[in-house]
């Protein structure tokens, strides 16, 4: 009995080390979901997309990249006015929300305006993590995604 409590011990103290591990070294884990953009109507376009962080380190979004135009910003929107910012932050366990009449991602000067139904590519970059990859489907101009 005393070898058995002593091995379930054992995995027990070596199972808590290995979660450990992977969840307080602070380091971000990220996700993207809900991407989209609307048809652009002009030579411009706005982002949408949400970054979820489930880990226990918090990480900033610097900069997007696209093929579809050489001047992407991001933007916050506070008190019906928008301004360009150089990071937004993304906080341990929580999220990042770009959304309409929110923060969001700005294209300027596009090549070629992306059509309904296409899909514009996007390089995310951050502070701490991996650049992640994203496809933002394009939208119906007055598309507007419902909260769940």
């Amino acid at each position: 009995m005393n070898r058995r409590t002593t091995l379930a011990a054992v995995i027990a103290l070596t199972a808590g080390l290995a979660l450990a591990g992977c969840s307080s070294d602070g380091k971000p884990e990220l996700k993207v979901s809900g991407a989209f953009m609307p048809q652009p109507v002009s030579d411009m376009a706005a982002g949408f997309l949400t970054v979820q962080n489930s880990g226990a380190g918090a990480d900033r979004l610097t900069s997007v990249t696209s093929d579809v135009s050489d001047d992407i910003t991001i933007h916050e929107s506070k008190n019906q006015t928008m301004q360009e910012v150089k990071t937004f932050d993304v906080p341990a366990d929580g999220e990042l929300d770009l959304e309409r009449g929110g923060n969001h991602i700005m294209f300027m000067k596009l090549k070629q305006k992306p059509k309904q139904g296409e899909k514009v590519t996007v390089e995310l970059r951050f502070e701490k993590s991996d650049p992640i990859k994203v496809e933002l489907p394009v939208k119906e101009p007055t598309y507007n995604p419902k909260k769940h």
